[in-house]
């Protein structure tokens, strides 16, 4: 009999992590937010990250398309402390097997999950990028 597993047990759009992604090159943890239509059955997450620098993003990303950078306030996700943008132009690629590791040493932790709303208007900002690789945003197309 197989153990389940910790993370693809319970994986759905909207799924937040928060933890310390080394691809982020940060030496703290960022919210995570997994936007697959069905992550359950895919081989690999896709997560975006929200940042409290609000202006700093738009000043890096003042070149993209609007709708690429998304702004959330506590009042729509109650976990964020203060309002936070969503940066679509940036797509994280992970094995679940990877955070289910994270999961196991302490190093995420699982956060209440995001609205479908919110969800599908990060799947826009991603499919609207031009930075993003089309083989992922084929992935979010409903």
């Amino acid at each position: 009999m197989s153990a389940i597993h910790p993370i693809k047990s319970d994986i759905a759009a909207g799924s937040v992590y928060y933890y310390n992604d080394p691809r982020l090159k940060a030496t703290y943890s960022h919210y995570c937010i997994v936007v697959n239509i069905d992550p359950a059955k895919d081989t690999v997450v896709l997560l975006v990250h929200a940042s409290t620098k609000i202006n700093k993003v738009k000043e890096r990303r003042k070149n993209c398309p609007q709708e690429t950078l998304v702004e959330i306030s506590p009042i729509q996700y109650p976990e964020f402390s203060k309002g936070s943008i969503i940066d679509c132009n940036e797509v994280l690629e992970r094995d679940v097997e990877v955070l289910r590791k994270l999961l196991a040493q302490q190093k995420l932790v699982k956060k209440p999950i995001m609205g479908l709303r919110l969800i599908k208007t990060l799947r826009t900002g991603i499919i609207a990028s031009n930075l993003v690789s089309p083989n992922i945003q084929a992935l979010l197309e409903e």
